[in-house]
Formats: C-alpha cells, sequence, structure tokens
C-alpha cells in the first residue's frame, strides 16, 4: 500500500498517476476536498481508498493506520500569500511531525514535499542553513519541518526524504487558482483573448525579467519515484533544474505556442514587495552526487509540453 497526501492536489495527483503507469493500483489518497473542483485530478487515476485528512491524522497519532509501504506527503497550505501563522502551522509543521513520528514507529519510507521558498532573498540555493532565510509565514512553515528532520536525523529507523520544490508547473494545477503557475495564468489569459501579463520592473529587475528556476511537475514525479526506488538514500535535497529563467521566456513559449498575443506588463502588487522572489536557481550538485542523472526540461520545452497537455 502507497499513501500519498495531497493526493487530489496539484503534485500528489501527478504522482499517483505516475504511480499507475507503473503498474501501482493499491494507492489510498489522502486529502481535504472541502474544494470539490479537485476531484477532476482523480478521474483519470486508479486508487484503492480514500481519506479524509482528518480521518488519517486521527489514525497515524492513534497508531491504528495500517502499515504502508511508503509514503509521499505533498499535503500542505501552499499558498504563499497566507497570513494566518497558526493555521500554515497547523497544516504544515504539526501534522509533518506527526507523520514522521508515525512513519519511525513503524519504519515506513517517508519523501515529503519541502520549499525553494525557505531560501527566500538569501542568494544563495545550497541545503545547508547559511542559505535559508525565508520571506513569508509559508517558507518559514516549510523550514520549520525541515530544521525539525535535520535535528532529529541520528534517531529515524526508515528513510526521511525532503524535496525542496522550486517553480513548478504543468497538468492538473487548475484548482490552485490564483497560486497557479504563470504557464497556466498566460494560457487562461490567450484563451480569453487577452494578452499574457507580467510584473513589471521590481528589486532592480527590468520588466518581466525576474528569473526563477522552473520546474515541470513530470520532473518533479520522477525525484520522487527515484528515491522511492532508492531506499538507501535520505536528506534534504533541491528539486530544480539548475537553470534560472525570466519569465519572459514563459510568456514567449505561450505566444510562440498559440501564435498570437504581445507581452503586457502591470505594476507590481504592494501585497508581495518584501515578500516576494526575484530570483532563485536551485543548486542541484547534492542531487547529482545522490544519483539522480535525469535530464530536466528547459522552459521552451515544457511549456510547450504543458500548452498541449490543456489542448487535448
Amino acid at each position: 500500500m502507497i499513501i500519498v497526501t495531497g493526493g487530489a492536489g496539484f503534485i500528489g495527483s501527478n504522482i499517483v498517476k505516475a504511480l499507475n503507469e507503473r503498474q501501482h493500483r493499491d494507492i489510498v489518497v489522502v486529502d481535504d476536498l472541502s474544494d470539490g473542483t479537485k476531484f477532476v485530478n482523480l478521474v483519470d487515476c486508479e486508487i484503492m481508498d480514500y481519506l479524509d485528512i482528518d480521518e488519517f491524522l486521527k489514525a497515524i497519532i492513534g497508531d491504528t493506520l495500517s502499515t504502508p509501504d511508503i509514503i509521499f506527503h505533498n499535503g500542505a497550505c501552499s499558498s504563499t500569500t497566507e497570513q494566518n501563522g497558526k493555521y500554515m502551522l497547523q497544516n504544515n509543521f504539526t501534522m509533518s511531525k506527526e507523520l514522521l513520528h508515525f512513519c519511525n514507529r513503524r519504519k515506513v519510507p517517508l519523501i515529503y514535499a519541502s520549499s525553494a521558498a525557505v531560501y527566500g532573498d538569501s542568494g544563495n540555493f545550497a541545503e545547508d542553513s547559511q542559505s535559508e532565510s525565508p520571506l513569508n509565514i509559508y517558507g518559514y512553515s516549510k523550514l520549520l519541518f525541515d530544521r525539525y528532520v535535520r535535528a532529529h536525523a541520528n534517531e529515524y529507523s526508515t528513510q526521511v526524504v525532503g524535496l525542496r520544490y522550486f517553480n513548478v508547473y504543468g497538468p492538473r494545477e487548475q484548482h490552485k487558482k490564483n497560486m497557479a503557475s504563470v504557464a497556466y495564468h498566460h494560457h487562461m489569459q490567450v484563451q480569453r483573448g487577452e494578452n499574457p501579463r507580467l510584473f513589471g520592473e521590481y528589486d532592480g529587475c527590468e520588466a518581466g525579467l525576474q528569473k526563477r528556476d522552473f520546474i515541470h511537475v513530470d520532473d518533479i514525479v520522477e525525484a520522487n519515484l527515484w528515491f522511492f526506488q532508492h531506499p538507501e538514500v535520505s536528506g534534504t535535497f533541491n528539486v530544480g533544474t539548475g537553470r534560472a529563467e525570466p519569465f519572459i521566456e514563459i510568456a514567449a513559449a505561450v505566444i510562440s505556442f498559440y501564435g498570437k498575443g504581445k507581452i503586457e506588463f502591470v505594476e507590481f502588487p504592494e501585497l508581495l514587495k518584501g515578500s516576494y522572489q526575484s530570483y532563485t536557481c536551485a543548486d542541484i550538485s547534492k542531487l547529482r552526487d545522490a544519483g539522480f542523472d535525469h535530464e530536466f526540461k528547459t522552459v521552451a520545452q515544457g511549456v510547450r509540453a504543458y500548452m498541449e497537455w490543456l489542448n487535448r
């Protein structure tokens, strides 16, 4: 039995689909479907069971859950603009701790989602404490759990892997609304007959030239499944492409795919000032040293593949 928390969400549902393609059907999805629109992410997936997050949390705290083969933990509040710190820490830290304790008791491998948001504006993106400087409560909640895992690393009886995802885009993210990727928003803008819009000048960057390490969700899934196949490897790892590409390249790829539109720039929003990463670029040397040699898609390749998926 394989458990995927956040299994109806963006990355979780892509993991479920990829597991199906590898002939795994004994999958239990854990999620909160208060947003019922997320069901569409699982329609073409085969799962054995579904558990509501409250039911799941009660079972792991009470130690009544059947022992799974592995847990992929992607359930979290992923909104970088959420300001309710109590809610964020309950979802991203306290629940993750309970899950970690359960996995350690039962000797169950745990592969969990961290985030590049832990680095903030440090300008350094290596997996060490000197590089960690989150700009918002979301980034801090992820960092707090990473540090908890790090502090107790010598106590674990099983594989524990934290994957620091950089800027992920791709299929099954439509439910994220304003937190969906720029590629998805540009697609929707063109579908409405509008031009793709990007932020204007900010933080020393010219309009549209803020740079991020954009990674297609398929590449994220490949990393998860590689660690699944290598239970001897534990630790915290960046999962990005190792390339920083400007936002303007995403808009250009969408315009190229549809053959119409031109980029428009909007004033940088006050809400995001001081809590926005204008530059990210994963240091993936630790991931490569572990043996993961997968070739990541470029923005041009990944966005085209995504637009093709959206237009099926």
